[in-house]
Formats: C-alpha cells, sequence, structure tokens
C-alpha cells in the first residue's frame, strides 16, 4: 500500500473516532445539562454529526449508553471515593454524608436518566445494579458499625444513604443542601445508636 493510501486511511480512522468520541460526549453532556432521554438526533446535532453518523457507530441506543458508561465509569465513581474515614461516628457519619451529598449533587441528572431508562435496557439495570451494592460496600466502609446491626437497621442505613432519598430530600421536599445533610446525618445518628 503506497504512502498517500496509508494516510488517507489512518485519516479516515482518525475522523471516525472524533466522531464516536464526539457522539458519546454530547450524549453524556446532555444528560448531565438535564436531557434525561436525548434521542439520536438531538445528540447527533449536539455533536455536530448527520444522524447516519449516529448508527454507523452505534446500532442503536443500547450500544451508546454501554460505550459511554465506559467513557464515564472512572470520574463518577471517583466521586464517591476517598474522604477521611477516621474520627468518632458522629464525625463519620458528617463525612460520609458530606461526601455523598457531594458526589449525588453531580450525578443527579444522570442517575435520574438511568433510572427513567431501567426498564427498556439490561444495560443499564445490571449497572444500577452494580452501583448499588457498591455504594452499599461503600457505607460500610465509612460506618463499620453497621455489621452489629440488624437485618432491618442495615436496610434502613442503606434506604437513608441512597440517591432516592437525597433526590427525594432535594426535589420533592425542596429542601437545601444543609437541611437535607442535616435530615440525613440526624436519621443515621438514630439507627446507629439506638439498634
Amino acid at each position: 500500500m503506497s504512502e498517500n493510501k496509508i494516510t488517507a486511511v489512518d485519516g479516515r480512522r482518525l475522523r471516525s473516532e472524533r466522531t464516536r468520541l464526539a457522539i458519546i460526549d454530547a450524549a453524556v453532556a446532555l444528560q448531565e445539562e438535564g436531557v434525561l432521554i436525548p434521542t439520536a438526533q438531538q445528540i447527533s446535532d449536539r455533536a455536530g454529526v448527520l444522524i447516519r453518523s449516529f448508527f454507523r457507530h452505534f446500532e442503536d441506543m443500547e450500544s451508546l449508553f454501554k460505550v459511554a458508561d465506559d467513557h464515564i465509569r472512572e470520574s463518577y465513581e471517583s466521586l464517591f471515593r476517598g474522604g477521611d474515614r477516621t474520627g468518632t461516628l458522629a464525625q463519620r457519619i458528617d463525612s460520609a454524608v458530606a461526601h455523598r451529598a457531594h458526589a449525588f449533587e453531580r450525578v443527579t441528572n444522570m442517575m435520574l436518566g438511568t433510572k427513567a431508562q431501567l426498564w427498556r435496557y439490561e444495560m443499564l439495570r445490571k449497572n444500577y445494579a452494580r452501583n448499588q451494592r457498591a455504594l452499599r460496600k461503600d457505607i460500610v466502609d465509612w460506618l463499620p458499625e453497621l455489621g452489629a446491626l440488624s437485618e432491618p437497621a442495615q436496610e434502613a442505613v442503606d434506604a437513608v444513604t441512597s440517591f432516592e432519598m437525597w433526590h427525594r430530600l432535594r426535589s420533592e421536599q425542596g429542601l437545601s443542601l444543609e437541611a437535607s445533610r442535616t435530615v440525613v446525618i440526624s436519621l443515621l445518628m438514630v439507627l446507629l445508636t439506638s439498634d
């Protein structure tokens, strides 16, 4: 193959990869901005590509969601890692709630978009279940005292520290960030000190 043909093939591959990445980035950006269930046309428009380019790269929306999840998973999961996990029970509860509150605030629209489509895509159901297991393991890491609680109390802690609880406080009940944190901290203190 001549050098010109190799250069042309390499150029096409690079353009194709740039288009693919632009589609992924557009899908993520739209969801983060609150378009919870973006269409292929909206994503194509945002990416600046023709709709046929979208379907040349992705067979359907589920295949796009799979690739997008792989693309952003590390950055989203890193929001929940870290934090000072030492100190008294009260200090760790406060730190854990602050840490989760920050992460939940950042991923709210992605979580809502995922939940809105769980019924439609098995891949999203699997990812959501994986994330729920990781969050449950993470709260035990913050609060190892959970191991001594009854099963109902452990389930209550899981519910109180969930995205669903956080979103309800912030959205349905209209509480401020600080008021929502206070509610979750208060409930955790009751659960962890009275079982």
